[in-house]
């Protein structure tokens, strides 16, 4: 039999620790660190947000990328008035109240107003602030008012009360986007005519984008204001409301709001430039430190892959009929589904049925990790069965147990065969592992996001990002091909 020695002594050393691996991951999985059962007891409470919303929360990348912003300060007021350890969740505002009904958060703050619609499933707390809408256009294309939407392109924010305004409005075609920064970039494109927005959001895009024009919209009883989310039958709705009350009565409320709406008098309109790379210069730091989370999390998936793709690719080519059919189900449904969808499922599906927490990282590789075993479950079967059959009746002639004949025959070689559809996959991981941003991982594509969100500039912090993805591809690919030359070399 002619196997490569070196790849033989390679795959006995990992084996034993990638099964340990395995089983650690698996224990996360299915044991993870349950749900506290009232922050009474862990004096630690979630309060889950969208930090795309100043003045009311948003990403510091400036200084380690933390959130801050009115809703954060009122927040953290509260948490120390009663006793607790404030933790905040970041997450798209679309996927916040789903946050609350699954116990992944105790309550919401993002600037979330406190509509009939959404009190029929969550509970909220008295009003903090009740803000104005307005309508966000371009001077050289102004529009001042809800008549002049008609037949335009109007953008708001997915799942929030200015889409149902813009709903109501005659003829009017709309685009919904999960972030405010979105918005000003589509509107900056010339995508969209307008965008619909609470004012002082407005006032502050404005601030740092003199080509904007504003139009506040009349006042109306149908407005409603910003409020505290809660699930319902929360036991912190009570006390919340308590400490909020205090704030309005000794005028800490007003002195927090004037804090973050004071604006800086506009920015001087400059010239505008195709290219400008010197406003990455005090984020190089916040978009590195992607780099650590990006690559934890492609190791963690390609390894949880390869495992159970291994498992699976041998339950294909056994001769039970149970583990082959459930092995091309599990194939079948993880091909057949949208990886957004998974992903979603894992993250906000584990605390509703299970009533165990599950990290966002943790979430995004099992998700990713249970997606890659499926088609790498194909590529490796593949390499087993392109084995030549003499190797395994030599095998089995010398009485070699099956198991071993697996581990030290057939796998060293089918892998060897496969190992460049391998790296392709974890090439794969590791691009589309910017699909982990939309639960609030810190990824690079989340850093990048932050960043245009910031300085309203979307080419040079995608460029920068996109750069960072290439180099690390190279390296992956670059320490592909000297382990293939070092096999070749040991044959």
């Amino acid at each position: 039999m002619r196997l490569s020695t070196r790849l033989q002594k390679v795959w006995n050393r990992l084996l034993p620790g990638a099964i340990v691996g395995l089983c650690a991951l698996c224990a996360l999985a299915v044991f993870p660190q349950p749900l506290p059962a009232a922050p009474s007891e862990a004096k630690t409470i979630v309060m889950g947000t969208s930090p795309d919303y100043p003045p009311y929360e948003s990403i510091d990348a400036k200084n380690n990328g933390q959130i801050i912003g009115l809703d954060v300060d009122i927040a953290k007021h509260i948490a120390e008035q009663l006793g607790y350890k404030l933790e905040i969740a970041s997450m798209d505002f679309n996927g916040l109240i789903a946050a609350l009904q699954t116990g992944r958060v105790d309550f919401v703050m993002s600037g979330m107003s406190a509509t009939e619609e959404r009190k029929r499933s969550i509970d909220f707390s008295e009003e903090y602030y009740v803000a104005r809408n307005t309508i966000m256009s371009k001077k050289s294309k102004p529009i001042e008012t809800a008549e002049e939407l008609t037949g335009k392109k109007v953008g708001v924010q997915l799942g929030s009360v200015q889409e149902t305004l813009a709903k109501g409005l005659t003829d009017v075609q709309l685009l919904a986007l999960n972030n405010i920064s979105d918005l000003v970039q589509e509107l900056a494109s010339n995508r969209i005519d307008a965008a619909i927005v609470e004012d002082a959001v407005a006032l502050g895009y404005a601030d740092t984008n003199p080509d904007l024009q504003l139009s506040f919209l009349p006042v109306s009883e149908q407005d409603v204001g910003y409020a505290i989310a809660f699930p319902k039958q929360s036991p912190h709705l009570d006390e919340f409301n308590r400490v909020l009350a205090e704030m309005k009565d000794s005028g800490l409320l007003d002195s927090m709001s004037a804090k973050w709406f004071e604006r800086n008098g506009g920015s001087a309109a400059t010239e505008a430039k195709f290219l400008d790379f010197s406003i990455l210069n005090d984020y190089v730091g916040y978009m590195l430190r992607g780099i650590y989370v990006t690559l934890l999390f492609t190791l963690v998936s390609a390894l949880f892959g390869f495992l159970l793709g291994t498992v699976l690719s041998l339950f294909k080519i056994s001769d039970v009929v149970l583990l082959k059919g459930f092995a091309t189900a599990y194939t079948s449904v993880f091909r057949g589904t949208p990886l957004l969808l998974q992903l979603f499922l894992i993250y906000f599906a584990t605390p509703q049925l299970l009533h165990y927490d599950i990290s966002p990282l943790l979430a995004a590789g099992l998700a990713f990790g249970l997606n890659s075993a499926a088609y790498l479950s194909e590529t490796i079967r593949a390499g087993i069965m392109a084995v030549d059959k003499g190797q395994r009746e030599a095998a089995m002639a010398l009485g070699i147990p099956y198991r071993t004949m697996m581990i030290s025959i057939i796998m060293p070689q089918a892998l060897r065969t496969i190992l460049p559809a391998l790296v392709n996959e974890c090439v794969a991981l590791l691009k589309e592992s910017s699909l982990v941003s939309v639960i609030g991982v810190q990824d690079l594509m989340r850093r990048a996001n932050v960043i245009q969100s910031t300085e309203f500039r979307a080419f040079e912090a995608l460029l920068f990002a996109g750069a960072i993805y290439y180099v690390l591809v190279l390296i992956l690919t670059s320490l592909a091909r000297l382990l293939e030359r070092r096999l070749r070399r040991g044959d």
